[in-house]
């Protein structure tokens, strides 16, 4: 233990600043192996996110220059994010900054912004999107307030994880924003025979789980994306598809607000209110028939549908072989 602590320990004992400070990213003697270039490793991955997604050429807040050689210190890569050596699977994720946090606040609040812009604009899944602007109104609402926060707290643990900073120059994705989300229909067993000589494609697949569930094109958060991915490689110039985009981002404001207009005016035909002459409450009812419920009692406008009702794919006793070919 003691050989440890003088030797390889004695590098934590006055961190790295601006940088992750694993085990895995020092040798025995204690070295930076990054900075040595000494160590073993496997091949590395070159495409991995850094901890800050700064110019290679410049150091940044990430690249801390040695003391004793006066080098900048290069960014973490893949193998300086293990914080547990015996489990070389596990990689520590980044985490969004302050400062990109604070600008996904602006973005959405002071410059009217969609969720989905923001999202495409930055490379921050949408429903982080939406924490991340929650969490700032509360946090900004607790500093009008005059209650105290735990900003020392918040600067030391963002100093010891790999983070992903605003680089207007370089933009540089903190994760994945179009995966395809795992729909309800689709978990379940499900067997559909078809012929050799028929064209199945991912329509037909998403009509076999549900009459109702949109091929995995249009399921995708951003499926804006794959559009203006196929007119980059088209012929239209890039003036028309920024005119293209402009006239399409405009439409769906629209359309989202008469959408939004539509709904609060049903519920507001579909909900009657009673006050009492001399109460301080408001009653309010919402007429409900039994009949919603649909042939099967699973149409989700039916009473009690929040609840759930679990699919008979694996009961015992159902039938699972195919009796037709369609």
């Amino acid at each position: 233990m003691f050989r440890w602590i003088n030797g390889a320990g004695a590098a934590f004992r006055h961190p790295l600043p601006g940088s992750t400070n694993y085990l895995n990213a020092y040798d025995l003697s204690g070295n930076l192996i990054r900075v040595t270039g000494g160590g073993s490793r496997p091949e590395q991955n070159q495409d991995a996110p850094a901890s800050v997604p700064g110019e290679e050429e410049t150091p940044t807040d990430s690249q801390e220059k040695n003391l004793a050689t006066d080098v900048p210190i290069p960014r973490e890569n893949m193998e300086d994010l293990i914080p547990f050596p015996l489990n070389r699977n596990f990689r520590s994720q980044p985490v969004l900054s302050e400062e990109l946090r604070e600008e996904i606040w602006e973005r959405i609040t002071l410059q009217g912004k969609s969720v989905r812009l923001v999202s495409a604009e930055l490379g921050v899944e949408m429903s982080r999107v939406g924490a991340v602007v929650r969490l700032k109104a509360v946090e900004k609402q607790w500093a009008e307030q005059g209650k105290r926060l735990a900003m020392p707290y918040a600067r030391a643990v963002l100093s010891m994880l790999p983070t992903t900073l605003i680089s207007p120059s370089r933009p540089m994705p903190h994760e994945s924003i179009n995966d395809l989300p795992v729909h309800k229909d689709t978990v379940r067993q499900l067997f559909l025979p078809v012929s050799e000589s028929r064209h199945f494609t991912r329509v037909d697949a998403g009509k076999a789980f549900s009459p109702t569930l949109l091929p995995a094109d249009d399921r995708i958060p951003h499926p804006e994306l794959v559009q203006l991915e196929r007119d980059r490689n088209s012929d239209m110039t890039s003036q028309e598809r920024i005119a293209k985009q402009r006239k399409k981002l405009l439409a769906e404001k629209q359309e989202r607000e008469e959408r939004e207009e539509a709904r609060k005016a049903k519920e507001k035909r579909e909900l009657t209110r009673v006050t009492p002459p001399q109460g301080r409450w408001e009653f309010r009812f919402r007429d409900v028939s039994v009949e919603s419920v649909g042939k099967d009692g699973r149409d989700r406008r039916g009473v009690g549908a929040r609840y759930g009702m679990p699919h008979e794919d694996r009961k015992r006793g159902q039938i699972k072989i195919p009796t037709r070919v369609e």
